[in-house]
């Protein structure tokens, strides 16, 4: 059994100007030990989505249907009192913007004993010697000293190895990372990512990577979700999206990335702006950014396909290529017949 089963979740935030679906149908499996990429375009659901398994949404967002499976036990309206024991003790998150995340008047020390006063039956001593053990796991120096700290005093890799520490101070199962890396330098961010997969390793925990940075989950992921408007078009082992993409967002998304190849060519972005959520199309939500979009994809929305056992898509180019396949096996057969 998967350690978190993610089926057919839908959530959409009720506002003034109608109801935006942000998260439209959305399926996944995470097992122990195995880090889930989602990747995609600002808007495309991905926060969303982790934060809906959290039910941690704005007052305007609801889940309207699906089901969120941790361990067996389901988490849709299991109730605040369940939630508040799974938050920071089986899953943790990390914020985008440790800066913002942070309390800015409460020292580090405090905000990390917090998190582990209130899932655990530590005393404030034991408390306090867990938060030291933590900063020197995610490599702080001077543990002792940041503890007195206020966040304004750190820098901002320091800020998010904070961050880090906080969310394994619980030793959870689940460690969400909502684009960690965003707001650090190249240099840091490596640092930051080779500590995320030293403790994965050490902690034995699962990691869903959030990101738009196709080069971090790369580096870092097992299985890759691909999503656009709301859904997931493609997910597959990373071996199966970098090098046998089957849906033409993904292939957008792939073009769009500067290789040693490309150096000196113009980049390929995908033109067009992410479709309004309020108003989803009835076909294709990427069809109309689509270069090779048909009359189908305006008409009707593309079932899910299997390409092999790692490797799923919903494109209709793929139907394309498997119907153009088998005409030409029969035009070869035809001729053949011909010929005898």
């Amino acid at each position: 059994m998967a350690l978190l089963e993610v089926r057919d979740l839908h959530t959409s935030f009720f506002t003034d100007a109608g109801e935006v679906k942000a998260v439209n149908g959305v399926s996944f499996n995470l097992d122990r030990g195995q880090t889930l990429g989602i990747v995609g375009e600002s808007g495309s659901g991905k926060s969303v989505t982790v934060y809906s398994i959290l039910q941690i949404l704005a007052p305007a967002g609801k889940i309207v249907s699906g089901s969120v499976k941790l361990d067996g036990q389901e988490l849709v309206n299991a109730g605040e009192k369940v939630m508040r024991d799974v938050r920071g003790n089986k899953i943790s998150i990390i914020f985008q913007d440790p800066m913002t995340s942070l309390n800015p008047t409460y020292t580090i020390g405090d905000q990390i004993m917090e998190a582990i006063l209130l899932h655990t039956d530590r005393t404030r001593e034991q408390a306090y010697a867990r938060a030291i053990e933590m900063l020197e796991l995610v490599g702080v120096n001077d543990p002792e000293k940041r503890m007195k700290q206020y966040p304004h005093e750190h820098s901002g890799g320091m800020r998010q190895r904070v961050m880090i520490a906080m969310a394994l101070a619980c030793e959870p199962d689940i460690l969400i990372a909502d684009e960690p890396t965003t707001a650090l330098d190249v240099t840091i961010q490596a640092q930051i990512l080779e500590l995320m997969q030293r403790l994965q390793k050490e902690l034995g925990m699962a990691i869903i990577m959030i990101t738009h940075d196709l080069g971090v989950v790369a580096q870092m992921c097992d299985e890759i979700v691909v999503m656009y408007a709301g859904s997931y078009c493609e997910r597959g082992t990373a071996e199966e999206i970098f090098y046998n993409p089957k849906h033409e967002y993904t292939k957008g998304l792939l073009r769009s990335i500067p290789t040693m190849d490309t150096m000196g060519q113009k980049l390929q972005p995908i033109t067009g702006t992410p479709i309004d959520l309020l108003n989803l199309p009835k076909g294709c939500p990427f069809a109309p950014r689509c270069d090779a979009a048909m009359k189908i994809c305006i008409r009707q929305a593309p079932e899910q396909m299997v390409i092999n056992e790692d490797h799923k898509a919903s494109c209709w180019m793929n139907v394309k290529a498997l119907m153009d396949a088998q005409a030409a096996v029969e035009d070869a057969g035809a001729a053949e017949g011909g010929e005898a």
